[in-house]
């Protein structure tokens, strides 16, 4: 697949990158050169510069703090055209309520949209300024199989959990971007087991597959919601892989009807992956 570098100016345009972070980027022209003994175009100035394609040289490690409306920067980004629109009523309520609560809960079952709906959310936030961070987590549970030992560094054997929350920000955002950010941790991914002892300020927090939830989990990820943050908790209470006591149930009950908290409850014919899914659920819901 290349280096990051190679990926990074290959997959994202720099006006892009600019508008994304206004603050965080040194751009200077570059004239290309050649090196006098291999005649070869200079591509790379340093292990944290490179040069796309136009000839801007991009320090990648010159993040400052993302601008929000909360914190404005001097300029007025213009407004964007939302990046999602919902494919039924049910998914409409269900962003309107992401975006008027700081904690909603999203329940119901697969292929309702629940995970992509709000990973929208969240690229749309984070394109925006309105965020600092976004932070995907989920249990690292398996389902019924245990895939034993996975090699590589800690990244690498996330990736089995955290690939399709991947796979829809570079849809959304870019792949360059989301490198990018994931790189500098303004998008992060993960497990729950590391989230004791943290706090989500400024951020759009996504908690995925939350049936897989202990109790005791539930209320340690709860306790982790700081200031100026959207937290999404999904989950389908029928697919958990932990037997009774799942936290997610638990946590529903306890807090519903508790100001700024919103639980959205999808039904079975608000499945929009397939019309076979949509039977296939309704079956086994009735058996």
């Amino acid at each position: 697949e290349g280096s990051y570098v190679d990926r990074f100016k290959a997959n994202t345009p720099v006006d892009r990158l600019s508008k994304l972070f206004p603050e965080g980027f040194r751009m200077a022209r570059h004239t290309r050169s050649r090196n006098k003994a291999t005649g070869k175009k200079a591509r790379r100035r340093s292990d944290n510069e490179m040069i796309n394609h136009d000839g801007v040289v991009i320090d990648i490690n010159a993040f400052s703090s993302l601008p929000s409306e909360n914190h404005p920067a001097h300029h007025h980004p213009k407004r964007h055209h939302s990046l999602i629109q919902a494919r039924n009523r049910a998914q409409g309520e269900y962003m309107a309520a992401i975006n008027t609560h700081q904690l909603t809960f999203g329940l119901g079952p697969a292929g309702t949209g629940k995970t992509f709906c709000a990973t929208a959310m969240a690229a749309e936030a984070f394109e925006r300024r309105q965020v600092d961070r976004v932070i995907f987590t989920r249990p690292a549970v398996e389902s019924g199989e245990t895939l034993g030992f996975l090699p590589g560094k800690l990244q690498d054997k996330l990736e089995p959990w955290f690939s399709t929350f991947r796979s829809y920000m570079n849809d959304m955002l870019g792949r360059g971007v989301v490198d990018c950010a994931l790189k500098n941790e303004r998008i992060v991914f993960e497990p729950l087991a590391y989230m004791r002892g943290k706090t989500f300020e400024d951020a759009f927090v996504i908690l995925d597959e939350a049936q897989n939830c202990t109790r005791l989990q539930m209320k340690m990820f709860l306790t982790r919601i700081g200031e100026r943050t959207r937290v999404v908790i999904n989950g389908d209470t029928h697919q958990t892989d932990i037997g009774n006591g799942s936290g997610l149930m638990d946590a529903a009950s306890r807090l519903r009807g508790v100001g700024n908290i919103h639980i959205h409850e999808f039904e079975c014919s608000d499945v929009v992956r397939s019309k076979l899914v949509r039977n296939i659920i309704q079956r086994y819901e009735t058996a």
